[in-house]
């Protein structure tokens, strides 16, 4: 099988797409939602190569999957599957970002994605936040 039929599935992308869309929705007009590509993991030498030009153009190991930028505030989030953990890596640029003064999260579901934006005091079009 070939093509579409044969896709893998990717529990945390899913939920990473499920996240952005509900920062979309909720956070203020103007607030930036943005998912740096960190890493080429499929595709042999061809993978290798766009890897080494990315980290030579800033790629930073650990980086998290999405940033929030709303009112002031920058919020780093970390976006994994229910059973997920995370990197040596990710975990040194968490320490890092945090060591900055940055809010940083570890989410699992748009649910944990609220709590920290409460948490990280963003303000949202909801009536309440969690």
């Amino acid at each position: 099988m070939s093509g579409p039929a044969r896709r893998r599935r990717n529990p945390e992308a899913d939920i990473q797409r499920a996240i952005v869309e509900l920062l979309r929705v909720v956070l203020p007009r103007g607030a930036i939602v943005h998912h740096s590509r960190n890493e080429e993991r499929s595709g042999g030498d061809e993978a290798r190569r766009r890897q080494a030009i990315a980290v030579g153009m800033g790629i930073h190991p650990g980086f998290s999957d999405v940033i929030v930028l709303a009112g002031g505030r920058v919020l780093f989030l970390e976006v994994k599957a229910p059973r997920g953990s995370l990197s040596a890596a990710q975990e040194a640029f968490r320490d890092d970002v945090l060591a900055q003064g940055h809010g940083w999260a570890l989410v699992r579901s748009p649910d944990d994605t609220l709590a920290a934006l409460a948490a990280n005091g963003f303000r949202t079009r909801l009536a309440s936040v969690p």
